[in-house]
């Protein structure tokens, strides 16, 4: 409609000549179409996802740190840098043969991951947060059907080339297809890696994939040299120093002895906030020994200055040497926030002895904890019965509100007793080695299913098959709590044997599933989710190298794990796990061992540290080198 015009009086309007009135419905035409086109951006506006801009992620709930953040608050911003810090190299042997952590061959050395920077870095006080490394931003929308980490331009290899966006692709592309086999289960979520220019690079996640943590998974990756491996076999074992993304380069390296990390001092990104007060050593040292005595002997004599003691006998009876009398080590117990671990005997359930739940419950009855505990380890540790121990994702007494609401999806497909009996926890047994109530009991499930004693003493399926089982280390220090426990099982008709065998052999049996029984430890995630099927999923059982010991194929655990993944909050994923670790403990798919919920620490008094310890870390990485602590202790010639 036209405006009325100003020479007529107010509520009149002029008469348009007929061409004028043309114009006029032409230009009404034009208006009310544009009118419509404007509508429809709106409603395309009002229905377009919104895209969320941010300078980190959290799986669940908002960020600690603001974009402006300069620190985290565990660190100190202001700690010296220099000196080195040194440790008793650990892992699944005694020895590394490689510096290539992501492939099956060789035993990588510890550390390596001081060689590689990710697109974004985690935090310690936080339970799943992570802020911007590589990655100066992050863009995704919120249903997280895709995410795109802007880089930051001046990132550089330690060789001095630019880390592009080519770099991500490839790096996804190689761990997918030449990194170990558990690759292929982390990253099956992934559809494509796209470089969209040279500093941006984008996720998108398959359409059907619960994408919680998804964006925090393509963050976490490490990202590796597209140039170096152009000439380098990426899926060979080496010894040869890689160029890597990180702040540290492999200054030396002594096969099996020790290896040694410097930093670079090019390095790009030493003042970002992610950085500040984080690794304030300019080396790191992993010395390897032949034993747990020769590595002790070592520390006492300050061949190395910092060590976690994983041994209650030595903790409660060695710690009396006289470095420590003279105030040059201290002897430190700090608390450990996060799930105390998977810590067990795992079965082979690839093996068709281990099938029936009777013979497991049975083999698992003859562990004795209760005289372990007080006979060899001072009784400073308790009882593991959950998979997340020590956390509120342990199942306990009967399931109620959102836990049993899940569970309830799968009633036709579980026991009646998950549903009716509190979550199972081994029995509390008496003060002797072998319980005669433990013995009874598992004496009446291996009748049961079908393994009867015979003239010598053992048992023996309708086939005339031994029930024969052998435990498996190549670490001999567990040998005084196995032995017993073998003892034990002797005593119940069992053909039980404890072998030990060198790094090499237990290295390739574990990858290829060669074993009955075996200890292993894992450190559960505070935001369990993707690395579940590994852990437990089928499609893990019989993936080469995989962490699913046991070889678990059972469908509600599937479903219960997806379950967990697509969790919406932290308070339903809490209950999810529950319902998972309450299934899981009733299948008894392992022993479990113990736990002390703390760390026991002891170190050469060189160090100063922050005030705070991070709640979900043990804090050494943002410790440093105190001078004035170590000339007095050089000057006391308690150093070499």
């Amino acid at each position: 409609m036209q405006a009325p015009d100003r020479r007529h009086p107010a509520g009149t309007c002029a008469v348009a000549p007929p061409e004028g009135r043309r114009l006029i419905r032409m230009a009404s035409g034009l208006l009310f179409g544009a009118a419509l086109a404007i509508t429809a951006h709106a409603r395309a506006e009002e229905t377009a996802p919104k895209i969320i801009t941010s300078h980190g992620i959290s799986t669940f709930g908002d960020l600690k740190y603001p974009a402006d953040f300069e620190h985290f608050d565990y660190v100190n911003p202001d700690a010296p840098q220099g000196g080195t810090m040194s440790f008793r190299g650990v892992g699944a042997s005694q020895t590394f043969d490689s510096l290539n952590p992501y492939i099956l061959k060789g035993e990588p050395a510890q550390g390596l991951g001081l060689l590689t920077d990710s697109l974004l870095a985690g935090s310690a006080d936080e339970p799943d947060s992570a802020y911007g490394l590589i990655a100066e931003s992050v863009e995704y929308p919120e249903d997280k059907s895709w995410v795109i980490f802007n880089m930051r331009p001046e990132a550089t290899f330690s060789d001095g080339v630019p880390i592009t966006a080519e770099d991500v692709v490839f790096s996804y592309q190689v761990l997918l297809d030449k990194g170990e086999p558990s690759y292929k289960i982390t990253l099956r979520d992934i559809e494509k890696v796209e470089a969209l220019d040279p500093h941006k690079v984008k996720f998108t996640f398959v359409a059907d994939a619960a994408k919680r943590e998804l964006p925090g998974l393509a963050g976490a990756l490490p990202v590796l040299p597209k140039h170096y491996y152009e000439t380098v076999p990426f899926g060979e074992s080496t010894l040869t120093p890689p160029v890597g993304s990180g702040q540290y380069v492999v200054a030396s390296v002594q096969p099996g002895r020790t290896i040694k990390y410097c930093k670079n001092p090019d390095y790009w990104g030493a003042k970002l906030p992610v950085n500040v007060g984080v690794n304030n050593f300019d080396c790191f040292v992993y010395e390897y020994f032949a034993d747990n005595t020769a590595a002790f002997e070592a520390l006492k004599s300050g061949s190395y200055l910092f060590h976690q003691e994983f041994f209650s006998s030595l903790w409660a009876t060695a710690y009396d040497f006289p470095a420590l009398r003279k105030g040059w080590v201290k002897q430190e117990t700090l608390p450990d926030n996060r799930p105390s671990g998977t810590q067990g005997f795992w079965f082979n359930l690839r093996r068709a002895k281990f099938q029936d739940p009777r013979v497991r419950e049975a083999i698992a009855l003859m562990f004795n904890f209760e005289w372990t505990n007080a006979t060899l380890f001072h009784e400073l540790y308790k009882r593991t019965d959950s998979f997340w121990e020590n956390s509120p994702m342990q199942a306990e007494g009967l399931p109620q509100g959102e836990e049993l609401a899940v569970l309830e999806q799968f009633r036709d497909q579980l026991p009646p007793e998950i549903f009716t009996e509190v979550a199972y926890a081994p029995p509390v047994q008496g003060a002797q080695q072998l319980d005669r109530s433990a013995l009874r009991r598992a004496s009446a499930l291996l009748d049961e299913a079908g393994w009867k004693v015979g003239a010598d003493g053992l048992r023996r399926d309708a086939r005339g098959e031994l029930l024969r089982v052998e435990f498996v280390d190549d670490n001999p220090s567990l040998d005084r709590v196995v032995n017993p426990y073998v003892a034990n099982l002797r005593r119940i008709g069992i053909d039980a044997s404890n072998r030990t065998v060198d790094a090499a052999q237990m290295q390739q049996r574990q990858k290829d599933f060669d074993f009955d029984v075996i200890g292993g430890r894992f450190a559960m995630s505070l935001s369990p989710g993707l690395e579940l099927r590994e852990l437990f999923g089928s499609s893990a059982a019989d993936a080469p190298g995989s962490a699913n010991y046991g070889g678990l194929k059972d469908p509600v655990v599937d479903a219960l794990i997806e379950q967990v993944i697509a969790a919406p909050d932290r308070p339903t994923m809490e209950a999810r796990v529950r319902a998972l670790d309450r299934v899981l403990r009733a299948k008894q798919i392992w022993v479990p061992n113990w736990y002390s919920g703390q760390y026991l620490i002891a170190y050469w008094d060189v160090f100063g540290r922050p005030d705070v310890q991070p709640e979900y870390a043990r804090g050494d990485a943002y410790w440093w080198i105190d001078q004035a602590k170590y000339d007095k202790l050089k000057s006391e010639g308690a150093l070499r």
